[in-house]
């Protein structure tokens, strides 16, 4: 490996650790459900609303931060984020009831969404532009390898110690984390066309509103099962709750799969095609989840599966996003977290409402199913407004060009 392979690699890897650590966080909530909710007195069903506190935070956090420090340098910004991710989660120890730990599960997602909107575009940068899509994932891997090792990791410790030690323990990594940028990455100046005008002059395009409607109904049908995991395996499938992280691991390894697969997918079928394809096949996973999960090695194995398909789908969608931005690359970037995580909230909402009707485990799922749909749906309309856009801005063709082929 070449020395400037070589620095680009670690550069990568130190925005990675960024991501286990967000990974674990905003995962492990759902581990540890039973036992945040016994912890604060609430049931099973609020105890939810957890989950949708810190999405709510990645919301409002993604776009004000983005835009606020556009003219920032990248990896100063990247460091201060993470470092008010660290003392975020160090709080928590003092968080034991309802609002303390609503407080603080939102006060954690504020930093999330910028520093892997940020984080991407800093990735796109240091390689070529073939290679977009694999450096995103590669970032985003972090993601996958905290639902491999860090998810069911704190998941356990969690279960027989407290469940506050898994939040501190992120807190831990992400001050590593701040120490590896800060060694590792490069500068990054602003490139000088940032600024607060042009990052929010990328809302005027529809194609950016379409790709993140589409993190919004398509990630919302995921999330309205895989926020309520625990229950629905011990309930369904049968499962022993000590074998929870076990579970937890398999959809982690479906992740770091599907973001190993995610550049091979855009280059071979495009970006926006496996997006529509991915979207589809996670609506018919959703769709038999609730009747097949019942069978525990087949509840285990479209865990995995669950755990690939959306992998698939987030470099993708992140990669649409900063093509169709242009100028407005960092607000995107951060949007499509922002989106995303306004999906976690939606189906982590929407799956206690159908269990506080009383509907059973098996019905969040149908609900993601529904909302699949609607993320394909949106996919198709984006397809075909830009296919619509390239024929109305077609060059005409040249008067007497088809004489002058026929002639020579």
């Amino acid at each position: 490996m070449s020395p400037a392979r070589r620095r680009t690699t670690l550069a990568l890897l130190a925005i990675a650790v960024g991501g286990f650590a967000i990974g674990t966080t905003e995962f492990v909530t759902m581990g540890l459900l039973p036992q945040i909710a016994d912890g604060t007195d609430v049931d099973i069903a609020t105890a939810g609303h957890y989950v949708s506190a810190y999405a709510l935070g990645v919301v409002v956090g993604a776009p004000l931060i983005a835009v606020a420090a556009a003219r920032v340098p990248r990896k100063g910004l990247l460091m201060a984020l993470m470092a008010f991710f660290a003392v975020a989660h160090l709080a928590i120890v003092a968080a034991d009831t309802y609002p303390t730990v609503m407080a603080a599960r939102f006060l954690a997602g504020l930093p999330h969404g910028a520093f892997f909107g940020i984080g991407s575009v800093v990735a796109a940068s240091l390689v070529s532009h073939e290679r977009r899509t694999a450096a995103v994932a590669a970032i985003l891997g972090g993601l996958g390898v905290a639902n491999v090792v860090g998810v069911p990791l704190a998941t356990l410790l969690g279960q027989r110690f407290s469940w506050h030690l898994p939040y501190v323990l992120v807190g831990a990594v992400a001050v590593v984390t701040v120490v590896a940028v800060a060694v590792f990455l490069p500068h990054q100046p602003p490139s000088g066309q940032e600024s607060m005008r042009a990052e929010v002059g990328a809302l005027r395009r529809p194609q950016v509103w379409l790709a993140l409607l589409i993190g919004v109904v398509g990630f919302g049908g995921m999330f309205a099962m895989y926020s309520f995991i625990t229950p629905t395996m011990t309930e369904l499938a049968g499962l022993d709750e000590r074998y929870i992280p076990w579970v937890l691991a398999a959809y982690g390894v479906g992740m770091v799969t599907g973001m190993v697969l995610s550049g091979r997918v855009a280059n071979r079928f495009g970006v926006l095609r496996g997006i529509v394809v991915a979207l589809g096949m996670i609506a018919v996973l959703l769709a038999v989840f609730g009747t097949a999960v019942q069978v525990l090695w087949l509840a285990v194995l479209m865990v995995f599966v669950l755990g690939l398909l959306p992998s698939i789908v987030v470099p993708l969608l992140q990669t649409r996003l900063m093509d169709v931005a242009h100028e407005g690359q960092s607000l995107a970037a951060a949007l499509n977290h922002s989106t995303l995580n306004t999906a976690n909230a939606l189906g982590a909402w929407l799956g206690s409402l159908v269990l506080a009707a009383g509907w059973g485990y098996g019905a969040p799922s149908l609900v993601g199913a529904g909302l699949a749909v609607l993320g394909v749906g949106v996919a198709l309309l984006s397809a075909g407004l830009e296919r619509r856009t390239r024929r109305d801005v077609a060059p005409a063709p040249l008067v007497g060009a088809g004489v002058t082929r026929a002639t020579r």
